[in-house]
């Protein structure tokens, strides 16, 4: 007997139905924080690690990952391990890996920022030093998957920043190193890499170890375990984000292939059963045409069971009675990944408040910004494209005001301070202005 086939039924939804608002809410509500349990398990992890250091990494490695070592110098690759792993892949795969690499590189030193300081009339001098970080560690998932393109996307921005040692963990259950992962390491100029991972990789980053010195800042994503434990230390450290599910909305005006779109859509829902595909167009005759196409191309897909849950539980197809209306509704999801399948997308562009990166054209398929683009595929989710960016540059550096006073600048706006100061009943800081205050 033959297993009854997928089916695909995304919810499809009417803009300005009487229970739409209602149904987008709970197609969009994602709850990212974890259970106490897992919390608890994360924090217990974290002591031990504070405590027991290199003994407690080694020990979870172990239990977590079965993985047969007894020291953490065991758990790291050495350069020459990482120069073999370019030679271990193949051909074509190096050479797409510095292909990706040399553009996100470009990309990314477009966005280095300089010190700077003016001078005012009286001869006081303000400005800002930008300096890169010390020391970043960059979390690489190694379990269901393995992500090179992840690698180069965190790396590459850092050492573009000017960060003088860039620490790589990465999970090897069972032992089994992706070479390609290796590789990316080697061509982003990774510095050190631990085959570790979860709780206790977060934890020896940020606290540090007899072998791991603590890093500045903690990027890249993880499992739940590895969100927690990144939410705990941060303050200890700086964290790029608590990443939710991968997202994709697409909105056409009903001009593109329907595969093409179907297509776009999977590749989203194919990370994980709570990413979330929503497309938005004006044809509700086309919408069907599309999802006519995911129920054709689905049992191509290696993938079809985590895609069909996605589909399912979280997609969305929503018919909105003009393009403007789409990009409302854009702006009121702040999609991690947006794609403007339309004719003309520049149109649309200056009305788009809220994505975390913007695919524009028929022939921008997000995949590519995933891989080999250049911009950063590193994005806020869960709606925080409101009021956050791309990993960039700008997030492994850190300014410092200048300020220097000239004799006369310090009593002109020593006399403002101390107005302001006495205000605010500070004393202190009121005299310690007027002392410089000209008689």
């Amino acid at each position: 007997m033959s297993a009854t086939p997928l089916l695909l039924k995304p919810a499809r939804l009417v803009a300005g139905a009487g229970d739409f608002d209602q149904r987008l809410d709970q197609l969009l509500a994602w709850e990212s924080v974890s259970d106490k349990a897992v919390q608890q398990t994360v924090a217990e992890i974290i002591d031990r690690v504070r405590h027991d250091g290199d003994v407690a990494v080694v020990d979870f490695t172990r239990s977590f990952d079965r993985v047969t070592a007894d020291t953490m110098a065991e758990l790291e690759l050495s350069e020459q391990r990482m120069a073999e792993a370019l030679k271990a892949i193949s051909d074509a795969e190096f050479d797409a890996l510095q292909c990706a690499a040399d553009r996100i590189r470009r990309y990314h030193e477009q966005q280095q920022q300089s010190s700077w300081q003016y001078e005012e009339n009286d001869g006081t001098v303000l400005g800002q030093k930008v300096t890169p970080l010390d020391r970043v560690g960059i979390y690489v998932p190694g379990g269901r998957a393995a992500y090179p393109s992840s690698v180069l996307m965190n790396a590459i921005p850092a050492r573009v920043a000017g960060v003088s040692e860039i620490v790589m963990v990465v999970p090897t259950p069972d032992g089994v190193v992706n070479e390609m992962v290796l590789a990316a390491a080697a061509i982003a100029g990774v510095d050190r890499v631990f085959t570790i991972g979860g709780a206790q990789a977060v934890a020896a980053l940020a606290l540090g170890t007899e072998s791991i010195s603590k890093v500045d800042k903690i990027v890249g994503p993880g499992n739940i375990y590895v969100a927690t434990a990144k939410r705990m230390v941060y303050g200890q450290v700086g964290i790029d984000m608590i990443a939710g599910p991968s997202e994709i909305l697409v909105i056409s005006d009903g001009g593109t292939d329907p595969d093409w779109i179907a297509m776009d859509l999977f590749s989203q829902a194919e990370h994980d059963e709570d990413a979330q595909a929503i497309l938005i167009a004006t044809d509700g005759e086309w919408l069907g045409q599309v999802e006519a196409s995911m129920n054709r191309l689905l049992p191509e897909m290696e993938r079809r069971d985590i895609i069909a849950a996605s589909i399912n539980n979280r997609g969305a197809l929503i018919q909105v009675p003009d393009l403007n209306a789409a990009v409302a509704l854009c702006n009121r999801i702040a999609p991690e990944h947006l794609e403007l399948s339309v004719a003309d997308p520049d149109m649309l562009l200056p009305s788009i408040r809220h994505a975390g990166a913007i695919f524009m054209g028929r022939y921008t398929a997000e995949a590519l910004g995933d891989y080999c683009a250049g911009p950063n595929h590193v994005l806020p989710t869960s709606g925080t494209a409101r009021f956050s960016s791309p990993l960039g540059v700008y997030d492994f550096q850190k300014r410092s005001s200048l300020i220097r006073f000239s004799a006369g600048g310090a009593s002109d706006m020593g006399k403002v301070a101390s107005v302001l100061a006495r205000g605010e009943s500070l004393t202190a800081h009121a005299r310690s202005a007027e002392y410089r205050i000209k008689d």
